[in-house]
């Protein structure tokens, strides 16, 4: 027999533009950020009760921020929130979290390498407030909840749904400031789509996720210190000595295409590595491999692979909780 039985997802408010609501009018797509009226996941759910006809939803107390208020703290409660809900609901299949656009690529990357539970967690923001005139938030909550749901999903690491479209955490970064097509995998394109009549995924990320990493933060308080240097022309390293001085314990780079630096700035970089900071080149490109040429090597320069700076930022900052070898660092970038 068929169970007619609908699969239990939880769902996780953090706050951000899909939660909010303008005191302006449906017309305002800016100004709401000024109010800070944001609805609860109750709200949320309330609002756009359709969900709840493909899943049992089970509605989860969180901090409501916005976006760029999020970082290792609400990282750190979310893997802790999500392992006790798996504890707490056995039958639990999936997780959907509402969050802030600014940071969703962010702490999608935080949890596919910190998550310590294998069901599926799917992230979804707005491009316009939910009150807004043809808002996007409606549909993708729906959606979301459906991948979440979706067996095919398991196995995945953490996704990031917006605009019918499926990303992998690893990949997927911001595009556009306020177009809905703004989340993309600018090298590889979506896993797949949330389409009228089902999920359809294409392909499958390889390389390593939770939850069978070595990264735990649990029991952290912060993670090391990790600041990114932004190149551009006439770049002198002033940057790269104020964030030694300050205590980072690594830095990253946002080099020129294809991860180089200016003669000054390298020269300051160099000067950090010698006094113990571990330095990653990645690329302000936004696409592509940092290369990693022999003048690089010769200096102590780690490579970001295609990594975007902010998430080699997360990633370097997870791997000096588990060694402080540059060697051991630069394979943790190669596998991840």
């Amino acid at each position: 027999m068929t169970s007619n039985r609908k699969p239990k997802v939880a769902l996780i408010s953090t706050g951000g533009t899909i939660t909010s609501l303008s005191h302006v009018g449906e017309l305002d797509m800016y100004e709401y950020t000024t109010s800070g009226n944001r609805m609860t996941a109750q709200q949320v759910l309330d609002k756009f009760p359709q969900s709840q006809t493909v899943a049992d939803i089970i509605v989860v107390n969180f901090d409501s921020l916005t976006s760029t208020a999020l970082g290792f703290e609400q990282w750190k409660k979310l893997v802790i929130t999500i392992e006790q809900l798996t504890h707490e609901n056995p039958d639990l299949t999936g997780v959907v979290i509402l969050h802030g656009t600014a940071t969703i690529e962010e702490t999608s990357y935080a949890l596919n390498l910190a998550l310590k539970v294998d069901i599926p967690v799917v992230i979804t923001g707005a491009q316009r407030p939910a009150s807004a005139l043809s808002t996007d938030a409606g549909l993708n909550i729906f959606n979301a909840v459906r991948v979440a749901a979706c067996p095919q999903s398991k196995g995945m690491g953490v996704l990031v749904c917006l605009n019918d479209e499926i990303n992998a955490a690893r990949e997927v970064t911001k595009t556009s400031t306020g177009r809905l097509q703004t989340f993309r995998t600018i090298d590889f394109g979506a896993l797949g789509h949330a389409d009228g009549d089902g999920v359809f995924f294409y392909r499958q990320p390889i390389r390593k996720r939770a939850p069978n990493t070595p990264f735990d933060i649990r029991k952290l308080e912060q993670l090391p210190r990790i600041d990114i240097a932004y190149s551009y022309a006439d770049s002198d390293g002033t940057a790269v000595r104020a964030f030694v001085a300050a205590g980072a314990k690594g830095i990253v780079g946002a080099a020129y295409v294809p991860g180089l630096l200016s003669p000054k700035e390298s020269d300051a970089m160099k000067l950090a590595v010698d006094q113990g900071v571990i330095v990653v080149l990645s690329s302000r490109g936004g696409s592509g491999r940092a290369f990693g040429p022999a003048k690089n090597r010769d200096r102590g320069f780690l490579r970001a692979d295609n990594l975007t700076p902010q998430k080699a930022r997360i990633l370097l900052g997870m791997a000096l909780t588990v060694t402080n070898d540059p060697q051991h660092i630069q394979q943790i970038f190669d596998e991840y």
